[in-house]
């Protein structure tokens, strides 16, 4: 599921995010999947020193054993997180998701008030600039 600032983007917020956020379910196969998924993409992890990424057990049981990712791909950055702040995660989100057709792939979105419940969560200076006009496009949504 889409998180974050492309999925506010997708709601109509105009800030640029240079990351891609997603919530994956934990279930077991599609931990698999989403192992497979980022073997596929060349997926190592991201940190300041190494702009290259370092390698790492890009495995399901790997996954299960983690919370938060912060990744490079030969697509770009990508950020997973199994429980973003202020929510329970996947089946939490997925009640209010919707999806969004990208490409001609149904994409699951997190629904903009839970992307602002977990940018509120987070408490960090860029998610709280953004958060105004958050919630006027929510209220926009609403109205």
């Amino acid at each position: 599921m889409l998180i974050g600032g492309v999925a506010a983007n997708l709601y109509g917020s105009p800030h640029i995010t240079t990351d891609v956020d997603i919530t994956p379910s934990d279930h077991g196969p599609n931990l698999r999947r989403l192992a497979t998924a980022l073997r596929d993409m060349g997926a190592r992890i991201r940190t300041e020193h190494e702009p290259e990424g370092l390698t790492f057990d890009a495995s399901a049981e790997m996954l299960g054993r983690i919370r938060l990712l912060n990744m490079v791909t030969r697509f770009g950055n990508l950020d997973i997180a199994f429980e973003p702040s202020g929510t329970r995660g996947y089946d939490d989100l997925k009640r209010d998701a919707v999806t969004v057709d990208i490409r001609g792939l149904a994409v699951p979105v997190a629904s903009l008030a839970d992307v602002i419940r977990s940018k509120e969560a987070a408490g960090r200076d860029k998610d709280r600039l953004h958060l105004p006009i958050l919630r006027q496009l929510l209220e926009r949504l609403q109205g």
